[in-house]
């Protein structure tokens, strides 16, 4: 049987929708767990959906020792296929080799935009650190979504902040026992200029759909969840 084509998606929240336009933040940071790939994921898909057609430049990833360990190097068959070809991937051992990396990318022009991953809450990612990237970035007109693996929310000059992790996929159209497409539970708990929210982001291949996490059926955050809220029964067997 064919699956259900899900319902139409409300329209992405603000704070996503000046990601391709004029007054896009230049320094966007994203909190993601240590065991998945969330935060880069999300990166790539905002980076794909700010970036102008025909924009053909090169970008720039640069992971520390330690988000490497975690997270794994990029597997460039798994990336866009417009962004795939294009990736400079640069690994460094220390938190301080990956923030000057970060801001010589920074620097760049011809770079389409940069990614970050480092790992915990290490010293040399200070306040000072994170506003030298801010001012670069928004000197030279080149994004920056630095992701923070396993990391705990500290002082950011970060035009926005999120923090995120997987949430379940749709059934494929087609196929349903073939992988979904990725989708995240994106909590934004700090913005210039937009209000905090959280939302069911998906990735549809070419451009992310939003959903409120309590939008399903059943009233879960996904249709095929196995159970359902608790309401008033008690949670106690019998």
């Amino acid at each position: 049987m064919m699956a259900a084509v899900p319902a139409a998606s409300p329209a992405l929240p603000a704070a996503l929708q000046t990601h391709g336009g004029p007054g896009a933040p230049a320094h966007v940071e994203l909190f993601g767990g240590a065991q998945d790939c969330a935060g880069p994921a999300f990166a790539l898909a905002l980076a794909r959906d700010r970036a102008a057609p025909g924009d053909e430049r090169p970008w720039l990833w640069v992971q520390d020792r330690a988000a490497l360990r975690l997270t794994g190097r990029p597997y460039r068959p798994g990336l866009p296929r417009a962004l795939r070809h294009r990736l400079i991937h640069v690994a460094t051992t220390t938190p301080e080799d990956a923030l000057f990396a970060l801001e010589e990318g920074l620097r760049c022009r011809d770079l389409a935009f940069v990614v970050g991953e480092i790992a915990g809450n290490p010293r040399a990612l200070s306040l000072t650190a994170q506003r030298r990237l801010s001012l670069v970035a928004e000197k030279h007109g080149v994004p920056l979504w630095l992701v923070r693996v396993g990391a705990e929310r500290d002082l950011s000059s970060a035009r926005q902040r999120w923090t995120l992790r997987p949430a379940p996929s749709l059934p494929p159209r087609w196929n349903a026992q073939a992988p979904g497409t990725a989708a995240w539970h994106a909590e934004l708990f700090r913005a210039r200029n937009h209000p905090p929210g959280e939302w069911i982001l998906r990735d549809d291949g070419d451009f992310l759909t939003a959903a409120q996490p309590h939008q399903s059926q059943n009233g879960s955050t996904h249709p095929v969840d196995l159970a359902g809220p608790a309401g008033d029964r008690p949670l106690a067997a019998g």
